[in-house]
């Protein structure tokens, strides 16, 4: 199901601590990197954080900037992101400043926090309680958020444990990290990621630069995803199947499409896209296979985006790409436009790929990316 971009937002010491363990907060950033968060906050749909966050530094959650808020309210956006907290227990503070300052606010729980937080309205607390099942099912957060709130973007402020959740679960689209010039060095101070598994592989760097005195970094992620589950990269590399795809010479008898070989440590192993280098029949996931070396044993883990479904029948090769990817090794498979009846009767890649025991992801929020260059065949 289609998700909201996420953002994770942190400022940490040079010795990757959120915190001391004094009692008034350490603050990290300076004036500058305060404004520069007011600025993403002020982009974004709505602020997350988790519950610990809510009871150790009890934030407001809100845009400071008038001129920043009169232009979200010009452009028909609420003055203020939705406010959303994530709380299995449902065991939190009514005095706290999240409840009494900004606009809207959700709470995402289980069904026993439901039970606890139903006394909120009686407080005169105006806030929607969203259960989600025995346990926070991160999934179903992000999937009622993007479809029933209406967030596209999300700003997820913390705390470690929330970070640390999203990233091991392939759903954070970015990190923005701000790193202040300073140590901790206190064993028992909070970090901001936690130890346990994480997605394989490094992520790319997107951005370095000064605010004031930290350093801003953004890294965005490359690994991708495992199994029938999507991934914040699977994401990514979709779109840039989606982006080759446009560059395909207009065909009247052939669909443009574009495709990428990922290694499952995020490498880019080969692109491709249909009719490339003036060959007039091939496929993007053909040109893309024929760039890596057959016996390249990341085959076997990799994935190959491709924007249209692989086709299951072809007259103009031998052999169709379904076939070609199960041939190469591969068994996983991310899409997002299944193959109309255009040029072939009930044409069905994602079954021929699925009954060899691959796994096929169709991301439909990807669909109108991958029609566009298309469109003249399809209407």
């Amino acid at each position: 199901m289609p998700h909201p971009y996420v953002l994770l937002s942190a400022a940490v010491s040079l010795d990757g601590f959120l915190d001391d363990t004094g009692p008034e907060r350490l603050l990290l950033s300076g004036a500058a990197d305060f404004d520069r968060v007011d600025e993403v906050r002020a982009s974004s749909d709505a602020i997350l954080v988790g519950a610990g966050t809510l009871r150790t530094d009890n934030p407001r959650l809100l845009v400071n900037s008038a001129e920043r808020r009169a232009a979200r309210v010009a452009a028909g956006r609420s003055e203020y992101p939705l406010k959303v907290t994530v709380s299995g227990s449902g065991d939190l503070d009514p005095g706290a400043q999240f409840w009494h300052t900004g606009g809207e606010k959700v709470v995402y729980t289980t069904d026993k926090g439901a039970e606890r937080l139903r006394g909120l309205r009686a407080l005169g607390l105006d806030a929607d309680v969203v259960p989600v099942g025995t346990e926070v099912d991160w999934r179903a957060v992000l999937e009622h958020l993007h479809d029933v709130r209406g967030v596209r973007r999300l700003m997820v402020e913390g705390g470690g444990r929330v970070h640390t959740q999203l990233v091991r679960e392939g759903l954070a689209d970015e990190l923005q990290l701000a790193v202040a010039p300073l140590f901790v060095g206190e064993a028992d101070a909070p970090r901001l990621f936690g130890p346990g598994p994480y997605p394989l592989g490094r992520m790319r760097m997107v951005e370095t630069r000064a605010v004031g005195d930290v350093v801003l970094i953004r890294y965005v992620p490359t690994a991708p995803g495992v199994g029938g589950l999507a991934s914040a990269a699977d994401r990514h590399w979709l779109g840039v199947a989606c982006e080759l795809a446009a560059l395909c010479p207009v065909s009247e008898t052939a669909f443009s499409v574009g495709a990428v070989v990922v290694a499952a440590d995020g490498t880019e192993l080969a692109r491709g896209y249909s009719r490339e280098g003036g060959d007039s029949v091939v496929h993007a996931e053909e040109a893309a296979l024929g760039k890596v070396d057959a016996g390249d044993p990341r085959l076997s883990s990799a994935t190959v985006y491709s924007s249209l479904e692989p086709c299951a029948r072809r007259a103009s090769r031998p052999l169709p790409c379904a076939r070609l990817i199960l041939d190469a090794g591969v068994r996983r498979v991310v899409t997002a436009w299944r193959e109309p009846d255009t040029f072939v009767a009930g044409a069905d890649g994602s079954g021929v790929l699925e009954g060899a025991g691959a796994d096929v992801v169709v991301l439909p929020e990807y669909e109108e990316r991958a029609v566009a260059p298309n469109r003249h065949l399809v209407g």
